[in-house]
């Protein structure tokens, strides 16, 4: 079956999504995630692409690019080619580290293109990594006014440095080009309360500990089913993650 072409953007501008093949990791120590990013400098020269954030995740990698001189396809060959090669060398492996296709969604509006830079800032508190954006290391949040591989400009011409920090720390339900998870779309926190209450009548963690053993079960079963994770299960219910593992 041939592939569906990519949405073309008005804008230019991107959000786009790099995973591991089979879900593996993608980096292992520090100088993994410090060799990717000097490896998106390098190209960047060459391609002319602009980024307006990044965060790379030990599995997946989130960019918010505007094309320049080449298209993504080309950028994210040079890039993944380059990186793979120095990769392999490393860990004495062959074959591929990414998934085969990117993952991408325009971005043609100003809120839009705020609310795509919270989520990617914001990843790593989501995923249960860090509990503030400025905490991870390997995002474009912490030095967003001077990374070199950031146009901080376009987004500071729209909103002021205070006005972008209270942004990004607002709790939020942003569901941004969401991976899959076991096939299905990850569930938002939202709909993950939506499906307590409509099924379990369940409106809150203090009222999930007052159900017995075999209801919560059925209820972390049931979010796990409609492809919640861990983390957001552990947030929406109360339950531990060790507890919510063990109906994995």
């Amino acid at each position: 079956m041939p592939r569906t072409r990519r949405a073309q953007s008005g804008s230019g501008i991107y959000h786009v999504v790099l995973r591991g093949i089979n879900r593996q990791k993608i980096f292992e120590d520090n100088e993994d995630y410090e060799r990717y990013l000097y490896t998106l400098k390098k190209y960047q020269e060459v391609s002319g692409y602009t980024l307006y954030a990044y965060c790379l995740m030990p599995n997946h990698i989130h960019l918010l690019i505007k094309e320049g001189d080449e298209d993504l396809g080309k950028v994210f060959r040079r890039v993944g080619s380059s990186f793979v090669y120095w990769y392999n060398l490393k860990y004495n492996r062959i074959g591929h580290l990414f998934q085969d296709r990117f993952k991408s969604e325009v971005v043609e509006d100003d809120s839009y293109l705020l609310t795509v830079i919270r989520y990617i800032h914001r990843n790593p508190v989501k995923a249960g990594i860090c509990n503030e954006p400025e905490e991870y290391r390997y995002s474009s949040y912490a030095l967003y006014e001077s990374e070199p591989l950031i146009d901080s400009s376009l987004i500071f011409s729209m909103i002021s440095r205070e006005e972008f920090e209270h942004y990004q720390h607002i709790s939020n339900e942003d569901s941004c080009l969401e991976l899959e998870v076991n096939g299905k779309r990850r569930l938002r926190d939202g709909e993950a309360k939506k499906i307590m209450i409509e099924q379990y009548q369940c409106a809150d963690t203090c009222e999930f500990g007052n159900f017995d053993k075999e209801t919560q079960g059925n209820i972390i079963r049931t979010l796990l089913a409609e492809g919640g994770t861990l983390h957001q299960i552990s947030r929406v219910t109360g339950a531990s993650i060790g507890v919510i593992r063990k109906y994995r």
